[in-house]
């Protein structure tokens, strides 16, 4: 069989495999079940299984003699989503759900393993299948890392892995070089000042006008000090401070996300997150020894994903090859954020990596959208449900076809 063939011939028990994922979602740290499964079906296709690497994670290692050694990566965890796609294989857990694609992912794994291990006359060399966890915080993959993913199992020559797209209509993947997705950096800002009674606000430094003061000023940061022609986003997504009208609190709390495509605008855009703060609370005459406090909250950090241009050009190649040049499109960056990013840097090294982007819209779906203006659910949404047989198709042609092209 040819690689169209292999795959259609996974197709049915694939599907199957995505709707009991789809079903049974587990949150960030408890993909227990979902870790299990993944294993059992690695062990299966012949290949050597660890389990519960840097929490659930699951690490598979096929070798089929010399050459390079590369990384198929899927991430597990879903989200605190109450779904409402009215599916008949929608979520069984109440308020969880699969609205990132993770199940996809996983499926897309388990069936490039499933076809990579039929198809060893064509290649040579070394895979290592990652089943990762705590990916929507950011955890996973540092906690696999740091437990020596890469000096346990080897460093890998190359990095791939996949996410669904909404928008794009399946059956059509879209890729590019260089930054794809976007850096995070999360702040905590304590704006601090001289709490009392509402009545008597010339006896304090109400830190609350002070911190609407900076959430507005933070606004200016990109609009007016980033060029407009890269890539930026602020955002103050959380702000809570005082406990009744007639008291001015002494304290509040901003939880500000930062996003940038390189490390020189995320410095420039921290040194400017601090001068506001430090100003605007010098402007309202706040006591040098009560200056607000920003912290960068490492934990929930996280580069920029870039593309190797190299190993983008052979996964294009394969889409094109396998799917047809006219299903493989540009991808534009994106603003949210990836912990595959920590691979490209691993131990110090620069490994190539490469995310594509499988389409996770169904026809009908895009019809509506030409004809209406009507957008597919986006990533996240409780209505997020790409057509399963295509989606997964595309993206285990893609990647399969992708490991082949490096490997034989």
């Amino acid at each position: 069989m040819n690689l169209i063939e292999l795959v259609q011939d996974e197709l049915d028990d694939l599907v199957g495999i995505y709707k009991h994922l789809h079903a049974n979602p587990e949150l960030s740290g408890h993909e227990e079940k979902s870790s299990e499964l993944i294993a059992a079906q690695l062990e299966a296709s012949g290949i050597s299984v660890t389990r519960n690497f840097g929490g659930h994670g699951v690490v598979g290692v096929l070798e089929n003699g010399d050459g390079p050694t590369v990384v198929v990566r899927g991430d597990m965890d879903a989200l605190p989503v109450i779904e409402e796609t009215g599916l008949d294989y929608a979520s069984n857990e109440t308020g969880i759900m699969h609205a990132c694609g993770h199940d996809f992912h996983m499926t897309t794994l388990v069936g490039t393993a499933r076809v990579l291990s039929r198809s060893k006359e064509n290649w040579n060399g070394k895979i290592i299948f990652i089943g990762q966890p705590a990916e929507e915080v950011g955890a996973g993959a540092k906690a696999m890392l740091r437990q020596g993913l890469f000096e346990q199992f080897g460093y890998p020559d190359y990095c791939l892995a996949t996410h669904v797209i909404p928008g794009v209509e399946s059956g059509r993947i879209v890729v590019k070089s260089g930054p794809v997705m976007a850096g995070v950096s999360q702040l905590k800002i304590t704006v601090r000042g001289v709490g009392g009674h509402g009545a008597l606000p010339q006896e304090c430094k109400d830190p609350i006008v002070l911190a609407a003061r900076i959430v507005t000023s933070l606004q200016t940061v990109v609009s007016r000090e980033i060029s407009p022609l890269t890539p930026a986003v602020v955002t103050v997504g959380s702000i809570h401070g005082g406990t009744r009208a007639n008291i001015i609190s002494a304290e509040v709390i901003l939880e500000v996300s930062v996003r940038f495509a390189d490390s020189e605008t995320c410095a420039q855009i921290l040194q400017s997150i601090k001068r506001i703060c430090k100003h605007e609370a010098l402007s309202m005459e706040v006591p040098d020894n009560l200056l607000p406090v920003i912290e960068v909250i490492e934990s929930n950090s996280l580069p920029a994903t870039i593309n190797d241009e190299g190993l983008t050009e052979i996964v294009r190649k394969a889409a094109g090859e396998f799917l047809g040049a006219d299903r493989v499109h540009e991808a534009e960056m994106v603003m949210v954020s990836e912990d595959f990013s920590l691979f490209r840097t691993a131990g110090n090294k620069e490994i190539p990596c490469c995310m594509f982007f499988t389409g996770a819209a169904s026809a009908e779906e895009m019809d509506l959208y030409h004809e209406k203006g009507i957008k597919p659910p986006s990533l996240h949404n409780s209505k997020f449900c790409p057509p399963p047989e295509p989606t997964i198709k595309t993206a285990v042609i893609t990647m399969t076809g992708s490991v082949l092209n490096i490997l034989g």
